[in-house]
């Protein structure tokens, strides 16, 4: 199991990122996908889940603001993310469960003027 996050980057307060995070090794529709967050100093926490059927759910924190979305036919999860503030400030994870517990490596989202 792979999965490789991309997307972040340095945006100021009130504006966009949209994350994406490839899969492979697994079937990938068949399976729940998450992106997970760690700020600075903080744990990591779960953002955005999104099952196999498509239901999703949110960190009060972000709803209304995040969106989780997946495309099963490019294997492929995104978080589209507006109106940002500086405490969405941090490296974000995609995580699934498939025999385990699988991370793909971070990518960095920065919120700052």
């Amino acid at each position: 199991v792979q999965l490789q996050a991309s997307g972040g980057g340095l945006v100021q307060p009130g504006g966009s990122l949209r994350l994406s995070c490839s899969a492979s090794g697994f079937t990938f529709s068949d399976y729940a996908m998450s992106w997970y967050r760690q700020g600075p100093g903080k744990q990591r926490e779960l953002v955005a889940i999104i099952t196999s059927g498509d239901s999703t759910n949110y960190a009060g924190s972000v709803k209304g603001r995040f969106t989780i979305s997946r495309d099963n036919a490019k294997n492929t999860v995104y978080l589209q993310m507006d109106s940002l503030k500086a405490e969405d400030s941090a490296l974000y994870y995609c995580n699934t469960f498939y025999d385990k517990n699988y991370w793909g490596k971070g990518t960095l989202g920065t919120v700052s003027s």
